[in-house]
């Protein structure tokens, strides 16, 4: 056992790179992932529920979008292969996942429009059309509302975040805690127990 945990900054377990396959709208993807990094050995679960019914950008979407948290990469590859015209930031603290992203970019011939960056490396002026994440709820209520706190006001005026989590981990008081904040809210589905949240301003 180590210390590490998917949000250490510099994971030492032994990476032991492995395959991760999965179908999202219709199209296969295989990803490298690794130990060190968030669901190393499969599609979390709640990112599978958030990429099944959550609405995918269209074709045509442009501008900024972002993936808080990206692990390997999955909601990146797949946000970046259905928008082709978007620039995807990949943001994650854990650098071995940043650099599997970029790697798994290559691999979905995205390298030049996913961004896989730490999150003082995105810059201050950049607003998202659209905000993805199986956030890290397991780094603590006061961490997880700071890190929610710190990317929802960058979304665009008339743009949407998508957020998975299992109820059993806080989803129905996560979803009370943003209407607090302001945001409009809408449990936009549910399955195996996640709720996926759509959120506006």
């Amino acid at each position: 056992m180590t210390g590490d945990h998917y949000f250490s900054t510099e994971p030492t377990a032994t990476a032991h790179p492995r395959e991760v396959e999965f179908c999202v709208a219709g199209r296969d993807y295989t990803l490298t992932s690794a130990g060190g990094v968030f669901s190393a050995d499969r599609l979390d679960p709640g990112t599978g529920v958030l990429l099944r019914k959550a609405e995918l950008p269209a074709s045509g979407t442009g501008g900024d979008l972002l993936d808080i948290g990206s692990g390997f990469g999955p909601i990146s590859c797949v946000l970046a292969t259905r928008a082709p015209a978007a620039i995807v930031w990949a943001v994650d603290v854990n650098e071995r996942a940043r650099a599997l992203t970029a790697a798994n970019a290559r691999r979905v011939g995205a390298a030049d429009r996913i961004r896989a960056v730490a999150p003082d490396e995105v810059p201050a002026d950049v607003t998202f059309t659209q905000i993805w994440s199986n956030p890290p709820i397991r780094i603590g209520k006061a961490e997880l509302h700071d890190l929610l706190r710190r990317w929802l006001p960058r979304l665009a005026p008339d743009g949407t975040a998508w957020l998975v989590v299992a109820r059993h981990l806080g989803g129905d008081s996560l979803h009370r805690w943003l209407v607090d904040e302001g945001w409009q809210v809408d449990r936009h589905a549910s399955q195996k127990g996640y709720r996926v949240l759509r959120v506006s301003r």
